[in-house]
């Protein structure tokens, strides 16, 4: 794949990409609607019943006041009330036909900003990479549509401050997350808009739910007593203590399958005491960052998806939506350095197939083929968010304070000729990631 993105070049690549797209998600349909099945839990059971049994109690113009797998934000309800829009098919069939809309939109949305000046294609093969790594989940959760909105407003960051901040605070009201996208924005007016537009957006989504129907902030409660998920960084704590002895249960418990007993409180509390620290990082990297660019408000989504992520008492597959959506936006930018932790990301997208659904009682019975693939999967999320950190932290802060703090400064008499001024432009230019761009597809 080139980083070209003119002419008949981007055409042929635009092709390829959708040579690679539409078998992709035909067999993703075929494997949502039972044609094809996959060894593992059926991936579709949270459509068919906790999804669809939410949908005849929103219907009503309540919140599923008395179910703790309701952990959602109050415009979760738009998501699941969706497939009302679609009257003339049956429940399941209706999501599994939006979330395709939502994947065929982001693809869309890519393949547009691949043609711009300054970008390239890499982001639509990321995502259809991707989502096609991560398999039927991908079409089974309502987290495809919101990566669609934060995909959306990441794009839009680019040139409308306001749209940005609206589809952030929007998104934020879907599934919390997409907040994050705003950790990025240039200081002064653009910050200014963009985080105003989103406080604005998600207040008034959020009051007009609490004047509309019972229970909108019901969510706040129902995770008080979350353990820690099997599939999480913390739960390899117990994957290894269950092989010493550990007397403590695995069992589903508020929606997903978790562990409880001794000491979960302990390594869940710490989970969140890393996620404190992520802001706290997050923090320090706004007010030390100097040096910005076109692509630093993508990238510093990018990582503090991960972090957040990554530091989560809960990783479950479909959060890996998430990170593939952002990192697309990432590379979709020629002179984005997150090529790397990118293509870790899509490495522990598959993995995460492999060990949900295909091989998920391995994991829950924490043996050694089930903890192998939670080591390597995590491990791949650690290394992208320690890379994708990295490098956000030495283009943004590292810079501004001089890459070579013993060199002498420059004679002020001395005036570059237009040949050197250009020729060093082009050393300190980014790589086109030509190579790069061929090891993420």
């Amino acid at each position: 794949m080139t980083g070209t993105c003119t002419g008949p070049t981007k055409t042929a690549t635009e092709l390829r990409i959708l040579a690679l797209w539409a078998p992709t998600r035909v067999l993703l349909l075929l494997c949502v609607f039972h044609v094809v099945v996959l060894p593992g839990p059926d991936v579709t059971s949270d459509v068919s019943f906790i999804y669809q049994g939410w949908y005849e109690t929103l219907r009503t113009g309540t919140f599923p006041l008395d179910d703790v797998t309701w952990q959602y934000p109050p415009a979760a309800a738009l998501a699941v009330l969706a497939p009302a829009a679609l009257p003339f098919l049956g429940y399941p069939a209706a999501f599994f036909l939006l979330s395709f809309l939502a994947d065929a939109a982001v693809t869309g949305l890519l393949l547009h900003a691949g043609g711009r000046p300054g970008r390239t294609l890499r982001g639509a093969w990321v995502w259809t990479a991707g989502v096609a790594l991560l398999g039927p989940t991908a079409y089974a959760r309502y987290d495809l549509m919101v990566t669609a909105v934060a995909v959306a407003a990441l794009l839009a960051g680019a040139r409308r401050a306001r749209t940005w901040g609206v589809l952030a605070g929007f998104g934020a009201v879907l599934k919390v997350w997409p907040v994050l996208l705003l950790v990025g924005t240039p200081r002064g007016r653009t910050t200014r808009r963009s985080w105003g537009a989103a406080a604005v957006t998600a207040g008034t989504v959020t009051l007009l739910f609490v004047a509309a129907m019972p229970g909108a902030l019901a969510f706040l409660t129902f995770q008080r007593d979350r353990g820690t998920e099997v599939e999480s960084l913390g739960a390899l704590v117990f994957h290894v203590a269950r092989q010493l002895g550990w007397p403590g249960t695995v069992q589903l418990n508020y929606g997903s399958v978790e562990f409880l007993g001794p000491y979960v409180p302990l390594v869940s509390a710490v989970a969140q005491a890393l996620s404190v620290a992520a802001f706290g990082w997050l923090l320090l990297w706004r007010i030390r960052a100097r040096v910005r660019s076109v692509t630093t408000p993508a990238d510093a989504a990018f990582a503090a998806v991960l972090l957040f992520t990554t530091t989560s008492r809960v990783i479950s597959p479909q959060y890996l939506l998430w990170l593939v959506g952002v990192a697309a936006v990432c590379v979709a930018y020629r002179g984005s350095r997150m090529a790397w932790p990118a293509g870790l990301v899509l490495a522990a997208t598959f993995v995460t197939f492999l060990e949900f659904p295909v091989w998920f009682s391995h994991v829950v019975a924490s043996d050694a083929l089930g903890v192998a693939l939670l080591v390597v999967r995590n491990g791949l999320l650690v290394a992208a968010t320690v890379l994708a950190c990295s490098a956000l932290w030495r283009q943004t802060v590292t810079k501004a304070s001089g890459e070579r703090p013993g060199a002498a400064p420059p004679d002020p008499r001395h005036r570059p000729s237009a040949s050197s001024s250009i020729a060093g432009r082009a050393l300190n230019q980014p790589d086109d990631s030509e190579s790069a761009g061929r090891a993420l597809t």
